[in-house]
């Protein structure tokens, strides 16, 4: 039992050349370094001067080395417990037999914070950036690995500001919070554009977060003026069996076609319009609409396209969307000359006409002496075999029918249509 016992302790023994400070009333902060650095790590002190740095194991030799690298490090203590900081950056080395432990350490008061004020503006980055400069300090922190590479050390300066987001299922736009975190300001930095108008927050740095001395600057208002949208289109159904509708899940089919198009925009826009094109392109329109929602009855066979675009009030930022794409087949109408209202319930008890894209009808339905025994005005309804309701009788009837498809085909069609059913239903004498 006691080997055992022996490991699990090793597996908790503290690191040999482990580092301490003291002198110092502000916590020290360790950052990890890569693997590829050589470092054990990064130490960050609120002020260098004066503060000891201990090596927990008791005895080590100390080095110092700078950008060049651990390879050009001086000796400045041997065989010491720990040594004195005199200020400023640098890194060191401790040995202790043939073992090295490498570490930087950064005087924070030589890379001091300092947010005195911020502005934000277009600048000359389009419309998706906008330009904030700093006033103060938050230039880049610097550190060396053991080869002599440069780092950069991550302030995690932070960067908040109101926008707004797209909703894509419910066609808007809803309020957010734009979060960004940079490694450090160098004068000037660039953002996504808001979409709405606000204010820039910065905050930092995570070093002076930690010691509970953070700063913040606010920018003064910012006036958007990049322009987005959400955009949807929504075709009305028709459940009319006798309709046939070309396949594909996309937008048009049998006309005539009745799509919804919809619209949602960011503060900023303030010139909207749909856009209709037969060609893909768009250099010819064949209409347009100066609104966010249209509704578009499409009656013509052909491809047609369809996109919004929207653009800010000095014209500066546009927006222009996904092109729809509707396609409304080519006419077809198929009469059949025979049904069973009397026989079969629910089965073949209609007489409807199948068709497709078609934009105009009339059908007129007689008995063998000419009467008249209906009038169909739509291409989905049918004839149940009543005459003012009766049941017609079984024989031979005749229909006429002067219809237009929506590729300009004109339909002048009649033929006969056969009721088959018993001679026992009752049906009035028409016939």
């Amino acid at each position: 039992m006691k080997f055992p016992l022996t490991i699990l302790l090793l597996a908790f023994a503290p690191a040999l050349h482990a580092i301490s400070f003291q002198g110092t009333s502000f916590k020290a902060i360790e950052v990890p370094a890569e693997a590829s650095t050589g470092l054990d790590g990064v130490w960050v002190l609120r002020d260098a001067r004066g503060v000891e740095i201990l090596c927990d194991d008791g005895i080590a030799t100390w080095s110092r080395f700078g950008a060049s690298g651990a390879a050009y490090a001086e000796e400045i203590a041997s065989a010491s417990a720990s040594i004195r900081l005199t200020g400023g950056d640098c890194g060191l080395t401790l040995a202790y037999g043939n073992r090295q432990h490498h570490y930087w350490i950064v005087d924070y008061s030589r890379h001091e914070l300092n947010l005195d004020g911020a502005d934000a503006a277009d600048g000359d980055y389009g419309c998706d950036r906008v330009q904030l400069s700093l006033r103060g300090n938050a230039d880049a922190i610097r550190y060396y690995s053991i080869n002599g590479r440069e780092l950069t050390l991550d302030r995690e300066i932070s960067v908040e500001y109101p926008t707004l987001v797209a909703d894509r299922d419910n066609i808007g736009f809803a309020p957010s919070t734009a979060s960004i975190s940079l490694p450090f300001i160098a004068g000037s930095t660039h953002v996504a554009a808001p979409l709405c108008d606000t204010r820039f927050t910065i905050s930092g740095d995570r070093f002076l977060r930690e010691w509970g001395e953070e700063q913040h600057v606010v920018t003064a208002e910012y006036h958007a003026i990049a322009v987005d949208a959400v955009t949807a289109a929504r075709q009305a159904e028709r459940d009319a069996e006798n309709e046939q509708k070309p396949g594909g899940d996309g937008l048009g089919g049998s006309a005539p076609c009745e799509i919804e198009f919809t619209a949602a925009t960011s503060d900023a826009a303030v010139y909207t319009e749909w856009q209709l094109s037969r060609t893909p392109d768009f250099d010819i329109l064949d209409n347009s609409f100066n609104s966010t929602d249209c509704t578009v009855t499409f009656t013509e066979n052909g491809t047609f396209y369809v996109r919004f675009t929207a653009a800010n009030s000095a014209g500066t930022c546009e927006y222009t969307g996904d092109t729809y794409e509707v396609a409304v087949g080519e006419s077809k109408l198929l009469c059949p000359n025979a049904f069973t209202p009397y026989t079969t319930p629910g089965v073949n008890d209609e007489w409807r006409v199948s068709y497709q894209s078609i934009i105009e009808f009339k059908c007129d339905i007689f008995n063998r002496w000419g009467a008249k025994m209906i009038t169909l005005t739509d291409p989905s309804q049918g004839w149940d075999g009543k005459y003012n309701g009766k049941n017609a009788g079984p024989g031979v009837y005749y229909y006429v029918i002067r219809a237009r498809g929506a590729d300009g085909k004109d339909y002048n069609i009649s033929g006969d249509i056969n009721i088959i059913g018993s001679r026992e239903s009752n049906y009035n004498n028409q016939q």
